[in-house]
């Protein structure tokens, strides 16, 4: 969601008649889109407006300075209180505010001070045209991401994400059509749909017709089927909204990539009930049988945090087994940290770093293992991937994605970058499959 809205707000800039910088010694203005989520993250964020406010006033010094603004979702949890404590800081714009993003830009065009704008009312959120972010190297964009909500209504105890993007708005399936009609036009191959939780997706019209996530889903099958657009993806599902008519669009369209990001965050109903997921662990477990039912060979990944407060070795070994059970093809695996403001930051039972970091890494393990095991079946397949880019580690070797969300390294040319081919998987190095016998898609 953030590279999303990043790629929006430089869009406004770009029609604006601004360019990127080099570097912020160079800039006009350096703008910092926050995220809010982990503590680690805020912490990134203060040490680099510690570094820009000590470049300001280098450049003060100098005769010349900058506008530095911070957006996102730190910022409207912090609101003016990061200008306090950073006085190079010119202006804090919340998740709600970037309708003000071009008034801005106006006033900083007129060499006006951004403390002369007025604020007094609190800016709607709303969403905007299109968030496509511009290729590198001069090559086009072949992927974007389509946000189609904003917000979250769940309150999740350990979660700061409500607080700071407020509650649900859900997007006009007009306005997402004609955003993915826009993409199709600009040669994109793949979108993802953005929301803090998709599946509670639900537009009513003024005539009171209503759409619910599985109607946009089978709505956008209908839109990209005669595009350039083959493979969509969308980005978070809950398990408690998840429905059977979700699962049979998906099913029902190859539009859809066999990868579904499905977030169980732990395996015990005491835990999960204290987190206030408010689905058990039998609930999520049948939910898997079902979706692997209606759609043989998916992948599935998921989130898993452990060191939840009460949290017993008991429900750990639950987590364990669930996983056991499902194997997941990858999970994004982090130990719990209080965040202020929210509902679990007063709970008590804490668990000691020393054995969150143990419990984590016991995690991790496992899923390490499962990883290996189900990218080593790969091997001998044929699979199509939708080629990204250049390898790191080797000029001469293209790195793809499957549609099951696995990354694959091939011999080739940079031409071929954003289109689709047919590689044969030969081996396995770490996490990423290894490929031969290259050959672009017909109509690629």
């Amino acid at each position: 969601m953030n590279s999303a809205e990043s790629a929006a707000l430089a869009l406004v800039l770009r029609e604006r008649g601004w360019s990127p910088a080099e570097n912020g010694e160079s800039a006009d203005m350096v703008l910092l889109n926050t995220c809010a989520v982990r503590q680690t993250a805020e912490q990134r964020v203060m040490g680099r407006l510690a570094q820009y406010q000590a470049l300001k006033r280098s450049r003060r010094s100098l005769g010349q300075t900058f506008a530095l603004v911070v957006a996102g979702c730190m910022a409207e949890r912090l609101g003016d209180s990061l200008k306090e404590k950073f006085d190079a800081v010119d202006y804090v714009m919340g998740t709600a505010a970037r309708s003000v993003f071009p008034v801005i830009l106006e006033t900083l065009e007129k060499g006006q001070s951004l403390t002369a704008i007025l604020t007094d009312e609190k800016p709607q959120f709303s969403f905007s045209a299109s968030h496509l972010e511009e290729g590198r190297l001069g090559l086009k964009s072949f992927h974007s991401f389509v946000p189609i909500m904003h917000g979250c209504n769940n309150y999740c105890s350990y979660c700061i994400v409500p607080y700071v993007r407020g509650r649900e708005i859900s997007r006009s399936p007009a306005s997402i059509t004609a955003e993915i009609r826009l993409l199709a036009g600009r040669g994109v191959r793949a979108i993802t749909l953005l929301g803090q939780n998709v599946n509670s997706y639900r537009f009513e019209d003024e005539a009171g017709r209503v759409t619910d996530f599985p109607a946009l889903l089978e709505l956008t099958a209908r839109e990209t089927e005669k595009s350039p657009i083959r493979w969509v993806r969308f980005l978070s599902s809950h398990p408690k909204d998840l429905s059977s008519d979700a699962i049979r669009v998906m099913a029902e369209h190859r539009v859809f990539c066999r990868h579904l990001h499905l977030c169980v965050q732990h395996g015990s109903n005491a835990v999960l009930t204290a987190m206030n997921r408010r689905y058990t662990r039998e609930r999520y477990l049948d939910l898997v049988d079902e979706i692997r039912q209606a759609i043989p060979g998916i992948t599935l990944s998921t989130d898993i945090l452990v060191g939840f407060p009460g949290e017993t070795e008991a429900d750990l070994e639950l987590t364990l087994d669930l996983m056991e059970r499902v194997k997941f093809h990858y999970a994004y695996m982090y130990h719990y940290n209080p965040r202020e403001g929210t509902a679990a930051y007063d709970l008590p039972g804490r668990i000691g770093e020393a054995v969150k970091r143990e419990r984590l890494a016991r995690v991790i393990a496992l899923q390490k293992k499962h990883t290996q095991e189900l990218l080593k079946q790969r091997i001998g397949s044929r699979e199509t991937i939708l080629i990204e880019g250049i390898s790191r580690k080797n000029a001469d070797e293209l790195i793809g994605r499957t549609e099951r969300d696995e990354m694959a390294v091939v011999s080739g040319k940079a031409d071929a970058i954003g289109r689709f081919a047919r590689v044969s998987i030969s081996s396995l190095c770490g996490n990423t499959l290894r490929a031969k016998e290259l050959t672009l898609c017909p109509g690629d």
